[in-house]
């Protein structure tokens, strides 16, 4: 058998696309709560869904119709957690990846003590979790961010913003370090570069024309909180583990012409530098000089880079969902991933939205992180968004969703044969829930269906898809049983 007794199979979800209750409990604005679902908008247009300004984030605050903020009514995961996980222990989960919203327990980032009502939710949140004997994963940092830090602050570009999140960070160990082992500090770290406003809180007109370094300097202050609160978290839970969370764009030459060879291992090479940061405590000399020469090299304090080096993760987890080519040709035929375009992959079919789908990319990906880094990697987000239908005697038969996660089930199984160190796998998401990039519900990824549209009509009831019971079948077999 491929995957080792122990094997943490289960699901992934975040806070702001799944809770609601937006201003419920004492939660303060994220920048999330702005985030609008735009219909007239081609869903592949990535960077006019997550585009902001100063604004349209007033304009959004004094909004009360929340009809196309559907982050903020989300699924209702908030009152409804206790039913929806029982669906998750009942498909056998064994880890469930969670994200704790910085403004539940800080509403606005600078408060010296976290809100008591946002400590009670989750709280009871991780104690369903241990009677069902459900591990949480959790995500300190997941698009997430006080809106207040972003108009005050700038968000990430402040250095005073370290402070504010390592004393969240505190707050979540000590307060729900009984429940949680298992903690990511960043999701998607990288993704500060393709969309800073839901990554770090910035804002175009606060950057003075500098942008690109604007988002390098946040980085680099999100790298210094990283390896604080790794620190922290190895003193405050004994026994914990913290790893960084990177966005795999697995990226291939679209011909072997030295030129796209070139460009391509450009682009992985970068794709690499957030994750090597955390691993190895330095920055990359090839990135140190590229960044140097652009002038987006940061601004540092003394004790910074030893502080990074003291600071590393203990494991590697990352999302995959698709992979894409590169080419220097102008004309080349380009196509949309997670976030980012690529150059079209003849050799590959798209989901509904796009995106390449690549399962031998995934067993690439695990082999070249675990070679680069020596590190135990877990694959936190994996899945496909895609258009689900509802038959007349309520079932919804996805069969398209089971071959998705059955290829890339067992090139991950290869891949453990080959010698990597897996620790786990959870999907993206157990349950439909709001997209992260386009704000909407029906580019569904769950095992389960939310009965609900993306201006939030419907009853909300949850349905199995036929996914849920091949998922079940796959975790009480340890993946051992693909059919």
């Amino acid at each position: 058998m491929a995957f080792k007794d122990g094997f943490l199979w289960g699901g992934a979800v975040a806070a702001n696309q799944l809770e609601g209750a937006f201003n419920e409990g004492g939660k303060g604005w994220s920048v999330a709560d702005i985030a609008t679902y735009k219909p007239n908008v081609d869903v592949k247009d990535y960077k006019k869904h997550v585009s902001v300004s100063l604004d349209a984030i007033k304009e959004a605050m004094q909004d009360t119709d929340n009809t196309y903020y559907p982050k903020r009514r989300g699924i209702d995961f908030y009152h409804n957690y206790k039913e929806d996980l029982a669906l998750f222990a009942e498909i056998g989960f064994k880890v469930l990846r969670i994200s704790i919203a910085w403004t539940r327990l800080f509403p606005t980032g600078e408060e010296l003590e976290p809100n008591k009502e946002g400590i009670e939710f989750y709280r009871n949140l991780l104690q369903e979790m241990k009677k069902l004997g459900i591990e949480p994963l959790v995500t300190l940092s997941h698009y997430e961010m006080p809106l207040e830090l972003a108009l005050k602050y700038n968000g990430w570009t402040d250095r005073r913003v370290i402070d504010m999140f390592t004393r969240f960070c505190k707050t979540c160990f000590e307060e729900f370090g009984e429940y949680v082992k298992l903690w990511l500090n960043f999701n998607e770290v990288d993704s500060i570069i393709r969309h800073p406003f839901t990554t770090g809180g910035l804002i175009p007109e606060l950057c003075n024309g500098e942008e690109l370094k604007c988002c390098y300097q946040a980085l680099h202050h999100q790298f210094v909180a990283s390896a604080i609160a790794t620190k922290m978290c190895h003193e405050i839970i004994p026994g914990s583990q913290i790893g960084c969370m990177l966005t795999k764009l697995m990226t291939y030459p679209r011909t072997c012409a030295p030129a796209d060879v070139l460009a391509t291992q450009s682009k992985n090479l970068d794709n690499h530098f957030y994750s090597d940061v955390m691993v190895f405590g330095e920055y990359p000399r090839l990135k140190t000089v590229e960044l140097k020469k652009l002038g987006y090299y940061p601004q540092m304090e003394e004790g910074d880079l030893e502080i990074i080096k003291e600071g590393t993760v203990d494991f590697v987890s990352f999302s995959y969902y698709m992979s894409m080519t590169e080419s220097v040709d102008p004309n080349a035929e380009r196509t949309p991933g997670n976030t980012v375009l690529g150059v079209r992959n003849p050799y590959l079919e798209s989901s509904d939205w796009g995106w390449q789908v690549d399962p031998v990319g995934l067993r690439i990906s695990l082999i070249e992180l675990y070679d680069r880094y020596k590190k135990p990697l877990f694959i936190v987000e994996n899945g496909i968004g895609a258009k689900d239908i509802i038959g007349e005697d309520g079932s919804i038969h996805d069969p398209y969703r089971i071959a998705y996660f059955k290829s890339h089930f067992e090139q991950m199984k290869k891949a453990v044969e080959d010698g990597v160190e897996l620790m786990g796998y959870t999907s993206w998401a157990p349950i439909d829930l709001i997209s992260a990039s386009t704000s909407q519900i029906t580019k569904r990824y769950g095992f389960i269906h939310v009965d609900q549209d993306d201006l939030g009509n419907g009853s909300g009831k949850r349905r199995r898809k036929d996914s849920f019971y091949w998922y079940q079948n796959v975790i009480k077999t340890n993946g051992a049983n693909l059919d």
